[in-house]
């Protein structure tokens, strides 16, 4: 179906006023079980938008419903109502009411399966419920903690984590990480904090510890480097032709020649490439010594 949300004429612009909306949605008439059957085998055969309008405002009341469970996210409720809409939309393109179910039980698997995976999207930057146990495990850890009246943040003891563990068929390892990404939700690093001497504030961005090199570390590793290569070509000269070219197939080629390789081209066994592979070693880094 193109162009599904004009279907039911609603803008989702963060303007909107939700009150608004709410009332809106109730102007839609329900529809009987026999009323959305003929409506739905009607839109199987003609894919009229007109009939699709219909069953899709009977059931706007049904997304808000399905979204109010998922108030506790901290996410704009507008715009999950817009998503589990769009969940609705397709629904109806998939649903076969020949089969003797409900549109709305039908319906409401996409809805929840819409305005989830926005909240998965949008409620983390590090990306939550790649797998089907940890979805399941994202939106049932805190029902059962409201279930167990554990609506602060302490720590979960090992009995209650191992009971949640079973009851959710997951590892409690996967519990614990859930619980501890629950309780630290993301925050912008230009959140302003007390920065404790007394000179007012700063962002969470102004404590953390910059790992690169400054620029006289920089510049002293160049340094340091320059002055190796330099020793190093200086000490090479001590090897003969066949050293050097040994050395740099052996070490220093982008693909290192093998011991095969190199015995056919000298004529020599792979035991005697790697025995001058290893003086060549030693010749340089005695050269080397001698230079410092």
């Amino acid at each position: 179906m193109e162009n599904g949300t004009s279907l039911i004429g609603l803008d989702f612009s963060p303007e909107l006023n939700l009150a608004r909306y709410l009332q809106n949605i109730r102007k839609f008439p329900l529809l009987t079980q026999d009323e959305e059957y003929q409506l739905a085998v009607q839109y199987k055969k003609t894919g009229d938008k007109d009939i699709a309008y219909h069953l899709i405002t009977s059931h706007l009341r049904l997304v808000v419903k399905v979204v109010s469970q998922y108030k506790g996210y901290g996410l704009p409720l507008s715009e999950m109502i817009s998503e589990g809409n769009i969940g609705l939309i397709y629904a109806i393109d998939r649903f076969e009411p020949d089969k003797g179910f409900r549109f709305s039980t039908y319906a409401l698997w996409w809805i929840k399966a819409a305005v989830q995976k926005y909240i998965l999207n949008s409620w983390s930057l590090v990306k939550l419920g790649t797998t089907a146990a940890q979805k399941k495990l994202f939106f049932n850890l805190r029902k059962i903690k409201n279930q167990l009246n554990l609506t602060d943040d302490r720590e979960l003891s090992a009995q209650i984590l191992q009971d949640i563990a079973n009851s959710l068929d997951v590892s409690v390892q996967e519990v614990t990480d859930m619980n501890t990404r629950l309780k630290a939700h993301d925050g912008s690093l230009n959140a302003t904090v007390d920065n404790g001497d007394g000179d007012g504030t700063a962002e969470w961005l102004d404590f953390i510890y910059d790992t690169k090199p400054n620029q006289e570390e920089r510049l002293a590793y160049r340094e340091t480097l320059n002055y190796r290569r330099k020793l190093f070509n200086q000490a090479i000269t001590v090897l003969n032709p066949r050293e050097k070219d040994i050395l740099y197939q052996r070490r220093l080629a982008d693909e290192n020649a093998t011991l095969e390789d190199l015995s056919r081209i000298y004529h020599i066994s792979k035991e005697r490439v790697r025995q001058i592979e290893l003086n060549s070693i030693r010749k340089i880094s005695k050269a080397i010594e001698t230079m410092q």
